[in-house]
């Protein structure tokens, strides 16, 4: 790749050994940070690009999506100078990952997500792959948008299409036709596309982490309260900690509100410390959107009168005053719902967030 002969550094290829032996998250981003510095300060590209395809997995994977797409965007001009030197398969297989969280970011216009999905598309076309991601991804963010008649469309796309190479699992895409069934509000419907997954017949590395939360709320409406508590079980103890999926805890959060007070409390107190500074602006918009409610219900129970608030909480004089806590969390969510709302040139996210 370089011109000049190929020189060894040794702190480079330590740290990302090391890195490579820590699971997914903040020990493991800051050696792959750390390594990235070492590169970048002695010119050595491959390695950059190295540390950097790690870190772009890493952060999808532990809720930093905007330090992996600022990694992402790097490689990708490291790409289109010499496409030969690196694999194309890996690059576009990331690309999906930073479509799958960009519409999080009400920061980010439509126009410059349309701009991504459309450079996807030729880049997938280029080598030799299906408009069939293009057509999922369509629809995702669609779905995203809250534009359900539109998501469709292109649903019906993608499920007319063979699937290629460059498709998600298929519990993946499993668990996206739920979280449509979820927006769609059709409770049997949601349980019935959730059935393969709960039933075990698609799994993979966020399957059925992602998918058993969804389901909790539409099997507790249907009275199906011990398959609730089976799978709220079973779900919880595949996220608990990680901070991926705080989305996730939420909702599982806002089932138990209605089950037992306290449980809902004890999962706020375990996540709203990896809440406090996650990247991801829609799922933290929804986990204080579901705590909101916990608290106002904690506010009417009367039995409770404290919270245990992390290291770091900004606002610690609130420990004591739940209806305070209540109102920051719900017009924290209010605020960004209204940003994403903006964007997307609808009402969605407020609506959602005031119906719950």
């Amino acid at each position: 790749m370089n011109n000049q002969p190929e020189q060894i550094n040794p702190d480079f290829e330590d740290i990302m050994d090391q890195a490579y032996s820590l699971p997914n998250g903040r020990a493991k981003i800051a050696l792959l940070e750390e390594a990235i510095r070492i590169a970048d300060s002695l010119g050595d590209v491959e390695q950059g690009y190295s540390a950097r395809e790690e870190l772009v997995e890493t952060c999808t994977f532990s809720g930093h999506p905007m330090k992996a797409l600022v990694a992402f965007s790097w490689l990708l001009g490291q790409f289109d100078q010499q496409p030969e030197e690196y694999d194309d398969f890996t690059l576009l297989w990331s690309y999906k990952w930073i479509l799958d969280s960009i519409a999080s970011f009400p920061e980010v216009s439509r126009a410059q997500i349309d701009e991504l999905l459309v450079d996807m598309r030729k880049r997938y076309e280029q080598f030799g792959y299906s408009e069939r991601s293009y057509y999922y991804y369509r629809f995702s963010l669609l779905k995203d948008y809250g534009e359900v008649e539109e998501a469709q469309q292109f649903l019906n796309k993608t499920k007319a299409m063979d699937r290629d190479e460059m498709s998600d699992c298929e519990a993946c895409e499993q668990h996206q036709f739920v979280e449509f069934e979820v927006m769609k509000g059709n409770d049997e419907q949601i349980i019935r596309t959730a059935r393969p997954i709960l039933k075990g017949r698609m799994t993979c590395g966020e399957v059925p982490h992602l998918t058993l939360s969804k389901v909790l709320m539409p099997l507790y409406r249907q009275g199906k309260l011990e398959e609730a508590e089976k799978y709220q079980k079973q779900g919880y103890r595949l996220i608990k900690g990680n901070r991926d999926f705080v989305l996730h805890s939420g909702e599982h959060m806002y089932y138990l509100l209605n089950i037992d007070l306290l449980q809902a409390l004890e999962v706020f107190e375990q996540w709203v410390g990896l809440s406090l500074d996650h990247e991801n602006p829609r799922d933290k918009m929804m986990f204080n959107a579901y705590a909101a409610v916990l608290f106002k219900r904690l506010v009417a129970d009367g039995n409770v009168t404290s919270v245990k608030l992390p290291a770091g909480y900004p606002y610690p004089e609130e420990a004591n005053d739940l209806p305070a806590i209540a109102s920051r969390l719900e017009q924290m969510a209010l605020e960004t719902a209204g940003r994403l709302d903006q964007r997307n040139g609808n009402s969605y996210y407020t609506t959602l967030i005031q119906q719950l």
